[in-house]
Order: structure tokens, then C-alpha cells, then sequence
């Protein structure tokens, strides 16, 4: 392997990930994750299925990249009562897609149907996804993908590239209101807002500065505002102090680059407290807005006002 295309992510040059890789999922988010790689804006989730955990019946797993498997690793995984004692790590030396050539993937939550030697292409069936310990109960089974040059240490959790999407975002507005149409144990999903073309774009929920919100607020210490054209290459400090972001008035944070921190911000639902709301972008009619709610029920039906306050 020629050591041009590593030569380009000497820095924090962003690792673009492209239509040709995220066409084969419904969803995707670069912050709503509690671990350090999503907190920096360093790994993307892509979900082949709906943000209902219990309707999940995707269990494929489309490869993000194409290339020769180098390695597949298997890793213990925090204990959960509800999960499998292992996860996995797949590593493999990237050839597709083109803004990645040349690296190394790091592709976690399958159980490996592909060995070293192995070559993929993009979506091709990787193996069974898994939901393990590192899932919080009201997530969705998904492929975690990270990207590292291949002279760095390939096996630990830190260390990274910058991850961007080379795809246009649609913002969608949302009033924060909408019914419940699907709930669970720890999460209410609601009929609104509505994806505006379901299968021909992508679109999140907006910001009120038109940016894309991702991320699970706040029970997540970080979020990102994501620029519609994808431009934003990374979360980096880009000089200023931070700008306020907000959603129908109510201030969330404050973002640096794309990052958004919003320690003291508090999701309300009807007014009274919830652990969250999770932002991510999605390409399908199954969009509405998801609230964490472990603590306190919804049916469906209810109707629901969404606001957030600052401490």
C-alpha cells in the first residue's frame, strides 16, 4: 500500500464518509454516544434500522468501506443485564471509499462473518450486529466506524481521525411538539417532525441558526450543530468564543466548531424533566423526535411539548 493517501491525514484532517458508504443505512450520528471518539467528533454510528430498539429487526451489516480485513478482534464488553458479555473489532485497510483510502477502519458491534484476508466491498454482509454492554438500553443496534492511520495504535479505544459527512443535510423544523407513536421501557418516540422526502435526502432536526443538531441532549456531554452542505470539516476550535446554539429559543450550549457543549441544559417534556432527547440525521419516513425517558412513562398517544431549560 502506497503511503500517499495516509499522507493526507498527517494532522486533524477530517476522514470524509460519503453517499457511496452511508446509502446503505437508514440513520447515522457523529455525537450521540457517551465515549470519548463520538464526545471528540472522531466516529460516526450507522444504523441499518429504525430508532425504535424494539422494532429492530435489522440484523445485517452492510460494510462502511471497501478493502482487505486485517484483523478481527474480540473485546469484553461492560457488564448489562440485557447484553452479550462480548463485543468485536474488525479492522480493515481501506480502499473505498475515496476520502478514507488509505487508512485503517475500525468497525465495532459485529460479530465477524469475514476473517484477515478477507476482501469486502461496500455493503457487504460483515457478520450479526450485536448490542452489547456498550449500548444503553434505549439504543439501536448499530456498526460503530472509526478511522485510524495504519502506523498508529490500531486496538485502543482513543486516537481516532476527525470524521465528516460528504453528503448534504436537509434541516427540518420542529416546533417541539408531536404525539407518541412508539415507546419502550426508557424512550417515547413522536410522530413530528416529519421528514420532508423520505429516501432522497438526509435531514435532521434544525437548530435555530439552521444547523443540524446531533447528539443526546444533555445526558451526552457533547452535541454537534452539523452545516447543511457538510462543510464544517471537524470539531475543532475554530478561533471565536463559543456561539450560542438553540432550539425554538431555549439555549441548548454552546458550540466550538461543530461541538456543542451542553452541560446545565435540561429537556423538558409537558414541563417536568426527562433524561433527554436524542438528535440524529436519518433518510426515512421513521424521523419523529426521540425522548430518553427511563424515569417516567408515555402512551401512546400523548400529546407532547418539548423545551429546554438552562440552570
Amino acid at each position: 500500500m502506497t503511503t500517499g493517501p495516509v499522507d493526507r491525514f498527517g494532522g486533524d484532517e477530517a476522514v470524509t464518509v460519503d453517499e457511496s458508504t452511508l446509502s446503505h443505512y437508514r440513520r447515522f450520528s457523529l455525537y450521540n454516544s457517551p465515549y470519548p471518539a463520538h464526545g471528540d467528533g472522531c466516529a460516526i454510528d450507522l444504523y441499518p434500522g429504525t430508532s425504535d430498539p424494539a422494532s429492530e429487526l435489522a440484523t445485517r451489516s452492510p460494510s462502511p468501506v471497501a478493502g482487505v480485513v486485517r484483523d478481527t478482534w474480540t473485546v469484553r464488553a461492560p457488564p448489562k443485564l440485557y447484553a452479550p458479555e462480548f463485543d468485536h473489532l474488525l479492522l480493515v485497510d481501506v480502499e473505498e471509499p475515496a476520502g478514507a483510502a488509505g487508512l485503517v477502519a475500525r468497525i465495532l458491534h459485529v460479530d465477524p462473518a469475514v476473517e484477515a484476508g478477507d476482501r469486502v466491498a461496500i455493503g457487504d454482509d460483515l457478520g450479526e450486529l450485536v448490542r452489547a454492554g456498550f449500548f444503553a438500553p434505549w439504543v439501536g443496534t448499530h456498526l460503530h466506524l472509526g478511522f485510524r492511520r495504519p502506523d498508529q495504535h490500531l486496538h485502543r479505544a482513543t486516537g481516532s481521525l476527525p470524521v465528516q459527512v460528504g453528503v448534504d443535510l436537509r434541516p427540518v423544523a420542529w416546533n417541539g411538539e408531536g404525539t407518541v407513536v412508539a415507546t419502550g421501557d426508557t424512550y417515547a418516540i413522536l410522530d413530528a417532525p416529519a421528514h420532508p422526502n423520505p429516501g432522497e435526502e438526509w435531514a435532521g432536526i434544525a437548530a435555530d441558526d439552521g444547523g443540524v443538531l446531533d447528539g443526546g441532549l444533555p445526558h451526552y456531554e457533547t452535541g454537534g450543530v452539523l452545516e447543511p452542505d457538510g462543510t464544517r470539516s471537524g470539531p475543532v476550535d475554530d478561533g471565536f468564543e463559543p456561539r450560542p446554539v438553540s432550539l425554538n429559543g431555549d439555549e441548548l450550549g454552546g458550540a466550538t466548531g461543530r461541538t456543542i457543549d451542553w452541560q446545565d441544559a435540561t429537556a423538558l417534556a409537558n414541563g417536568e424533566p426527562i433524561h433527554g432527547l436524542s438528535f440524529y440525521c436519518a433518510r426515512d419516513a421513521d424521523f419523529g423526535a426521540k425522548l430518553i425517558c427511563p424515569d417516567r412513562p408515555f402512551d401512546v398517544g400523548d400529546c407532547v411539548k418539548v423545551s429546554v431549560v438552562r440552570k
